[in-house]
This record gives C-alpha cells, sequence and structure tokens, in this order.
C-alpha cells in the first residue's frame, strides 16, 4: 500500500499522518526505513518523529547492542498516547466503542434504538461517549467518528427507507455530533468506516486492491486501492445495493425495482420466513451475480465480506463461492480466495469511524478530504485552503 508524503508547502499535517500511519502499519521501524516508503527525506521524517514524540504519539525504542555501534532506534505507535470514540447509527441502534492509537478496542457499548430520531440519537450518543471516556479518564481523547448508512446528499434515496435513517435527512452531522460530545467530529458511510477499519486491522492490511462488500441492514460495498477507499464525485461509490438486478422485481424505496439490497441484506432476510440456510441457498444466485459484477468492473484481489451480519451467515454466502461465474477474477494464478470473511468483525465499523477523527485531527485537511468535502471539482490539496 503506497502512503506518499507530499513535498507542498501547506503539506506538513498531511506528512505527520502519513509518517504516524507508516509506524502503525510497520513499526517497529527505524527514521530511514520510514523515509524510503513514504517519499520523504530522513531529514523531514525525523523533525515529524520528534514532534509526535513528544506529543507522546509515538515511543522510540533502541536494541542493546550486539557489536560495535550503537544500532538505529526504531519506533512505534504509543498506544495510550491517544484514544478516539467511534459511534454507529443503524435503523436498529446505536453502537459506540473507545479506542486507542493501536487501534484496540478498550470497551464498546450499545443501546436499542430502532428507527432512532436525530434528538434522541445525539442525546445517547452524548451519554454514551461521557460512559467510555471515564474509563480513561485524563487520558487524550482526539475526536469522535461517526458511521452512518448512506448516501448522502441525493434526494431521492438519502435517509429513505427501512435500510438508512429515515428522517434524518439535511441534520447537521458534524455540528450536531460536536455539541453533543464536545469533541472534533467526522462523520462518514458505514461500509467506508468499515472498509478503513479492515484495512487498518483486518485482511485488508495484507491486500492492496480489494473490494469490501458490506453487509448490513442494507447492502453496499467500496473498492480500496493502494489503501485508499475509492470516494466518487459526491463521495457515494459503492452503493451496489441500488443495482437493478430483477427485472419487474421488488420495488426499493429509491423508486426502483429488483434492486440488489432487497434480495440480499439483514432487512431481506428479516423478511423471509424461513431459516437462514434456506435463505442462503434462495438467494446464492444472485449473490453470485453480484460477485461477478463486482469483479468485472473492479478486478479486485478478493471481495472481503464484512459488516453487521453474524458471522455464521457471513461464512455460510462464502462458502457458495463453488458456484461462482465465470469473471476476470477467475484465474489460475490467484493468491488470495475469490471471497474472504472479515477479520474485523462489527467492530470493524467502529474502528474505522475512530481512525477518521484521529487522522481529522492530526491531519486536517486529511480528515477534511475525506469525512467531508463533497464538492465536486474541489482539490483541497491543491487549493490549500483550510487552516492546519
Amino acid at each position: 500500500m503506497a502512503l506518499r508524503g507530499t513535498n507542498q508547502e501547506f503539506g506538513r499535517p498531511y506528512n505527520r499522518r502519513i509518517v504516524l500511519e507508516s509506524i502503525r502499519l510497520h513499526g517497529p521501524i527505524a527514521r530511514g526505513e520510514i523515509a524510503r516508503r513514504v517519499g520523504l527525506t530522513v531529514q523531514t521524517v525525523s523533525t515529524i518523529v520528534r514532534e509526535l514524540e513528544e506529543q507522546g504519539y509515538i515511543l522510540s525504542l533502541r536494541e542493546e547492542p550486539k557489536g560495535r555501534g550503537l544500532p538505529p532506534a526504531t519506533l512505534r505507535i504509543n498506544p495510550e498516547g491517544g484514544y478516539a470514540v467511534g459511534i454507529h447509527v443503524t435503523p436498529l441502534g446505536i453502537n459506540a466503542a473507545l479506542i486507542n492509537l493501536s487501534g484496540d478496542v478498550i470497551e464498546s457499548t450499545h443501546r436499542e434504538a430502532p428507527n432512532v430520531t436525530p434528538d434522541d440519537a445525539f442525546e445517547l450518543i452524548g451519554a454514551m461517549v461521557l460512559e467510555l471516556t471515564r474509563l480513561r479518564a485524563g487520558g487524550r481523547v482526539l475526536g469522535i467518528g461517526m458511521a452512518l448508512p448512506g448516501p448522502f446528499g441525493v434526494e431521492s434515496m438519502s435517509f429513505v427507507g427501512p435500510t438508512t435513517l429515515a428522517g434524518w435527512k439535511d441534520v447537521a452531522l458534524r455540528e450536531r455530533l460536536t455539541v453533543s460530545t464536545g469533541l472534533p467530529a467526522f462523520f462518514e458511510t458505514d461500509m467506508a468506516a468499515a472498509a478503513l477499519g479492515e484495512r487498518l486491522y483486518g485482511l485488508g492490511a495484507g491486500h492492496s486492491e480489494y473490494y469490501y462488500l458490506y453487509f448490513g441492514v442494507g447492502l453496499g460495498g467500496v473498492m480500496v486501492h493502494e489503501g485508499t477507499v475509492l470516494r466518487g464525485a459526491w463521495g457515494n461509490a459503492g452503493e451496489i445495493g441500488h443495482i437493478p438486478v430483477v427485472p419487474g422485481g421488488e420495488i426499493c424505496p429509491c423508486g426502483n425495482r429488483g434492486c440488489l439490497e432487497r434480495y440480499l441484506s439483514l432487512e431481506a432476510l428479516r423478511r423471509w420466513n424461513g431459516s437462514d440456510a434456506d435463505w442462503v441457498s434462495e438467494v446464492a444466485p444472485i449473490f453470485h451475480n453480484a460477485i461477478a459484477i463486482i469483479e468485472n468492473l473492479f478486478d479486485p484481489e478478493t471481495v472481503i465480506l464484512g459488516g453487521l451480519a453474524p458471522i455464521e451467515l457471513l461464512e455460510r454466502l462464502a462458502g457458495s463461492a463453488a458456484g461462482l461465474h465465470n469473471s476476470v477474477s477467475a484465474r489460475s494464478d490467484r493468491s488470495s480466495p475469490r471471497i474472504m470473511v472479515a477479520s474485523g468483525g462489527q467492530h470493524a465499523v467502529l474502528r474505522g469511524a475512530a481512525a477518521l477523527a484521529v487522522s481529522g485531527v492530526l491531519s486536517p485537511r486529511f480528515g477534511q478530504i475525506f469525512t467531508a468535502e463533497r464538492d465536486r471539482g474541489r482539490d483541497l490539496l491543491k487549493i490549500g485552503g483550510i487552516a492546519a
């Protein structure tokens, strides 16, 4: 995965985030190796490392000398150097977790809140965050990231229907989240947050090109390219659940008929009268069509199944892979299965949401690019219009 720094004059916060990310991914690691990996000079890396070490984000270690001279100091993340809160709001309820800089879940909590209103949700979130942060009283809580069903900003699809948060249209998400928690706030679609969490802490760490198929109340997915989630022109790339796959099929709240998530999602399973095993057999042909579409469009190393669905259900779906259609992914030289089940589990969304907050606070430009900037045609790394 290519994490590369920038030499533009306003790139210092971005470089700080890249260096920290490199230490997290590859530590213990020496300064020279960081410089080689991210494309910055050793001097630049050393300056950033000194700042990060002084601020308590990283630790420097030196092995006992085994001969002449001192071995180079190596760097690793200080897990207790900071924390972030990840929030996941779904049509079923609210999940939250306190997560350290290494991605470890310190504690998580859940509130049953079907079809929760924004006012009730932010009141609950405020109480949940207070409960979690008390576990590390005096610790540095960098920010909060919230994941919720997309898409965002689409008149006929956003916050419409049982697979999303009906009644949340035009809610000022970041502002409400900051007011209710007192923390710098960021937000993202749950499928993108889950893909980020899997890249940082799960199977995605071993792949640079993979598709994360998010199996939640609805269905979505994102392509991860060289470690980066592909966003699309308005930040909504990945709404695979609204691809019509059954001509004249069930009506979907988006207005189309036969959309994929009407047949392949937890909401579709809820409407099923038989057993989970029977349901998997029933929807396997549609699932195989979806995999063929993904593979032929994106040519991924693998498709990783994850989301809110129980691991047993995901494994049943993956177990039907013997019936997959021919596609560009049907290669004899594969090093990974065409379908894998995510290792990050349901915490992947929370870890990804928390990671958004860490990246956003340590590198404000990156945070805005990744979580909020959806104005078509604006490139914040080029215009430098945000204060670092």
